[in-house]
């Protein structure tokens, strides 16, 4: 059920994503009197899931059909809405404008009104961003929606009482498991999510720790962040292994163990964070381990095989242990923190974005899969509109990249035509597409690729 939720999850956030994307494309060019002569959720490869067009103020529906029926084409005014069957992506076709769904060659040598490349380029500009400023607006709607509705709930860094346990990579640059943060830069970040974007976006040089009833410095150095990879958690709270929620079909509950249980060794270790188990069920994979534990005022034992995957199927809730803050807001308090998620997110993201173009943030690209992750296993309703609102950050950022075939790209060479008063030819702007078309789908294949060598390591 897990895999399944987030193939889902997945499916529903990116379908939602680009049907807003291609409806602020569709509602800008109609806004300005262009043509759209056809509006896709999902891509349509020989066969439309549903084809729909509204002819003579009557809706017209053709099903897992191949082609639109011939009388529709008697009716080219009227804008073709349709499903496709490979659900990653849209399209919104724009009557005289070269892009993914048509060339120069496609275009009548006579422009009309009612066409993108007749219309002035204040417009063309307006038309070619309403998908980023829609995504954009989507994310922002989602985040006023999400802090409206649950708040804001977080465990404060200095309640950190057990302290982090950090990466391998964390650890190359002088991190022991079990640091309580005292000040980064001589600042305290607010939770343990603006401390990691301070070290791997601000690159301080002077992290102070409390370590074994002491306090430590840490003078960091450039060459220490290489090693950081982009998608590796830089840190995680520790907490206490007290049994949350247990995983049916597992070896937990096959061995008897309960929600409350309070586990305080592994074989003759007397261990009882969290991140220790994890650490000594990793090297136990498919062996019998005896875990020590209270249910209640008692000491108790059980035997039980370690999956293959190295769990044994107990999860844990920190909020439980270490004290959290909640924030509550009022539909108007939501609305400028929904604005201002939005905007932390967006710059966020775009400072991350630079490590992409390093030998280690390469090495960690994904595709749908990593994407997929991200998504809750079992169904959270507040995790999924958060998912949802950053992948639209996320789309709004990429699709203004100045790649050509991408928004940004079309945007680029109309700012060329404003600043040079001379619009790129068609034929010049097809050639670009289709260079930066096959780019795209090169990235695709190795994020998708790179996913795929994850799986079998």
């Amino acid at each position: 059920m897990g895999i399944s939720t987030q193939v889902i999850g997945l499916i529903a956030g990116l379908g939602i994503l680009v049907f807003v994307h291609e409806l602020g494309h569709y509602m800008f060019a109609r806004f300005f009197g262009t043509r759209v002569e056809k509006f896709y959720l999902f891509f349509n490869p020989g066969l439309s899931l549903v084809r729909m067009k509204k002819i003579e103020g009557r809706l017209r529906f053709s099903f897992l059909s191949s082609k639109a029926p011939e009388e529709w084409a008697e009716h080219p005014d009227a804008t073709e809405f349709g499903i496709g069957w490979l659900p990653f992506g849209g399209y919104c076709s724009i009557a005289g404008m070269v892009d993914e769904t048509k060339s120069e060659k496609d275009l009548d040598s006579e422009q009309q009104p009612w066409e993108f490349r007749s219309k002035p380029t204040w417009q063309r500009f307006f038309i070619i961003s309403g998908g980023v400023i829609m995504n954009f607006i989507t994310a922002i709607v989602l985040y006023i929606a999400i802090l409206f509705s649950w708040g804001k709930e977080y465990i404060p860094l200095e309640n950190a009482k057990y302290g982090l346990v950090f990466s391998n990579a964390a650890q190359y640059a002088g991190f022991q498991n079990g640091d309580k943060i005292i000040s980064v830069d001589g600042g305290l970040p607010e939770t343990i999510r603006d401390f990691q974007k301070k070290l791997l976006l601000d690159n301080p040089k002077e992290v102070i720790v409390e370590r074994d009833n002491r306090f430590d410095t840490l003078f960091l150095k450039e060459d220490n962040w290489k090693k950081l990879l982009v998608r590796e958690e830089f840190c995680s709270l520790n907490f206490p292994f007290v049994i949350d929620e247990i995983s049916a079909g597992f070896p937990a509950e096959q061995a008897g163990l309960q929600q409350g249980d309070s586990l305080v060794g592994l074989d003759s270790m007397h261990i009882y964070l969290f991140s220790d188990f994890q650490e000594e069920l990793r090297y136990a994979k498919n062996k019998e381990v005896t875990l020590h534990f209270y249910r209640g005022d008692t000491l108790m034992a059980v035997s039980l095989v370690v999956n293959e995957d190295g769990k044994i199927g107990a999860s844990v809730n920190p909020y439980k242990y270490l004290q959290s803050v909640t924030e509550s807001y009022t539909f108007f308090e939501s609305i400028p923190m929904g604005v201002k998620e939005g905007i932390n997110q967006l710059s966020f993201y775009v400072k991350q974005f630079k490590r992409v173009f390093t030998k280690e943030g390469a090495s960690q690209l994904g595709g749908f899969i990593t994407i997929g992750s991200i998504f809750p296993k079992t169904w959270n309703w507040e995790h999924f509109w958060a998912m949802t609102a950053f992948l639209s950050v996320i789309l709004a950022f990429m699709n203004i990249l100045p790649i050509p075939a991408l928004d940004g790209g079309y945007i680029l060479f109309i700012l060329i035509e404003m600043i040079t008063r001379r619009k790129p030819s068609d034929k010049f702007i097809g050639y670009a597409n289709t260079v930066g078309f096959i780019l795209l789908i090169m990235l695709l294949v190795y994020a998708n690729g790179m996913d795929v060598l994850r799986l079998f390591r």
